[in-house]
């Protein structure tokens, strides 16, 4: 399976996991759904590892590489969610669908050939996702102030490039499945750390659990696919695949919850699937 796939996958699973929080945000402590989605995949993970037996011998490089995705992938997750939290919609979901350029950065400081092309490329997914966000956001609510949204969510950005961009140079001089499981344990370990020195809340009551234990199933698999895509030529494209997961969300609110989408909108996602379609070529 190429990353353009892999990537594709990922955006699905999160995808998936964006539309069901759009069902508890308003009603759910966002430490519970924090704590219960990264719990469930580092069980889901765990579970993994031991079927497929894949608890083999880290590289010391490896090792730390997953160390360091795991505490970005944390710096990412608590940016998302309190970008997502202040608002709005137009403005948060760009700024971290931007991270794929970062990454497609980082390859190119690591000696990957890139082509203007493919730049383009890039840039149109980027483009046609900041549009379809920008005129789905139709909320007329007062948001706070935008500074502090524009940080949170830049750090969100940057979290993610660096989480995918260690975790996939962790499973290029090692096994996915225990590289992973390194930066899933740290990943819950600094979270549990920061809920308990804040004073958080981590049970998010009985009739939200199902959802967000779903929710976990679908960022562990999405996790694992884009850094699975470590070992594999143009990697960095998982990335890339993987950030058009807000359009994705977009349009399976207007499959599912029956959300009008405008020929605008319909232009924009023409023009992400584009992108996508000339780097699988």
């Amino acid at each position: 399976m190429s990353a353009l796939a892999l990537g594709l996958i990922a955006a699905l699973c999160w995808g998936f996991h964006d539309i069901c929080v759009r069902f508890l945000s308003l009603r759910t402590p966002i430490s519970a759904c924090i704590f219960v989605v990264l719990t469930t995949g580092l069980v889901f993970h765990t579970g993994l590892t031991l079927a497929m037996g894949g608890f083999l011998p880290v590289p010391r490089a490896a090792v730390w590489a997953s160390l360091g995705a795991g505490t970005f992938f944390v710096i990412a997750t608590f940016g998302l969610y309190s970008a997502f939290q202040r608002g709005p919609v137009r403005l948060v979901a760009p700024l971290i669908a931007s991270y794929p350029i970062l990454s497609v950065a980082v390859a190119v400081w690591q000696g990957v050939s890139v082509s203007y092309t493919q730049w383009l490329a890039v840039l149109a997914i980027f483009a046609g996702v900041a549009s379809v966000a920008a005129l789905s956001d139709t909320s007329q609510d007062d948001a706070p102030p935008k500074g502090r949204t524009i940080l949170y969510a830049c750090i969100a950005a940057l979290g993610l490039a660096g989480s995918l961009a260690l975790g996939q140079y962790a499973t290029g001089i090692s096994h996915e499945l225990p590289t992973t499981l390194i930066a899933r344990i740290v990943t819950v370990a600094i979270t549990v750390a920061l809920l308990l020195l804040t004073r958080q809340r981590f049970w998010p009551g009985w009739s939200a659990l199902p959802l967000l234990i779903a929710m976990g199933v679908a960022d562990g698999i999405a996790l694992l696919c884009v850094v699975s895509a470590g070992h594999l030529p143009d990697a960095q494209y998982a990335s890339v695949a993987s950030s058009i997961f807000g359009l994705l969300t977009i349009i399976l609110a207007w499959a599912l919850l029956k959300e009008r989408m405008t020929p605008t909108q319909w232009m924009g996602c023409v023009l992400t699937f584009a992108g996508v379609g000339y780097l699988a070529v």
